[in-house]
């Protein structure tokens, strides 16, 4: 007997709530999960869509990423929410700054990162946080970004471009219908970065709602951090 894999489902997985200490005299608030049984092959480090609209740790799709790809990936997922911000979790201290003093948030867990020592570190930033990762991400000691519903809003054209300098991974996943950047003007904002990896979404949408759309990020962002762990199953053995 089996289970099929979708919604709030929640597997098997070693969680820890965590605290993060900026560098700015800031607590922020999270959750590390790691696979149930032996070391994580990468680790996922997720950056929230935007606070004043409704953006935290538990936004669905990176929810759902540290429900299921601990255990159909083997990966770590670290989930935080940026100062100000609140969820089930907890508030972290301090307010929106807008994505400015949000770099030292982003700093903060990868210090957490470093001092955990997790492996193979990669920014998954949705929205709001694909700007955190655009303008900070490249301080840091990461193999890539992974990028879902850019809008290019806060990050410049110099930020974005300075990513080609870099032999960091670009991944940049691009619903057809968004509500802010599309694929073909995406294909012109990005072209600044030679290397960059940008797939277009059929039919996705920013918030990429349904099952069918997670499950497509989903398998996107392990194609990008372990491409060994595809395809992900869609069934778990029933308890």
């Amino acid at each position: 007997m089996s289970i099929e894999i979708r919604g709030p489902l929640e597997l098997p997985a070693r969680r820890e709530d965590i605290e993060l200490e900026t560098s700015d005299g800031l607590t922020l608030v999270g959750e590390l999960a790691l696979p149930e049984a032996g070391e994580p092959a990468a680790t996922l480090v997720t950056l929230h869509p935007l606070p004043t609209a409704g953006g935290f740790m538990d936004s669905h799709i990176l929810r759902k990423a540290a429900a299921r790809l601990p255990a159909l990936a083997d990966l770590a997922v670290l989930r935080f929410n940026t100062r100000g911000t609140s969820s089930p979790r907890g508030t972290s201290d301090g307010a929106f700054d807008g994505g400015g003093a949000e770099q030292f948030d982003v700093a903060a867990a990868m210090d957490f990162v470093r001092d955990r020592a997790l492996p193979r570190p990669w920014l998954l930033g949705w929205s709001f946080g694909t700007e955190l990762a655009l303008k900070y991400g490249r301080e840091h000691d990461i193999e890539g970004i992974i990028l879902l519903s850019p809008p290019l809003h806060r990050a410049t054209d110099a930020e974005v471009a300075s990513w080609s300098q870099s032999d960091h991974e670009v991944v940049v996943l691009v619903p057809e219908f968004d509500d802010y950047l599309r694929p073909a003007e995406a294909e012109t904002r990005f072209a600044a970065i030679p290397h960059a990896r940008l797939i277009a979404v059929e039919g996705g949408k920013h918030l990429w709602v349904g099952e069918s759309q997670t499950r497509r990020v989903l398998t996107e962002i392990v194609a990008a951090v372990n491409p060994a762990a595809l395809p992900l199953p869609t069934h778990w053995p029933a308890a």
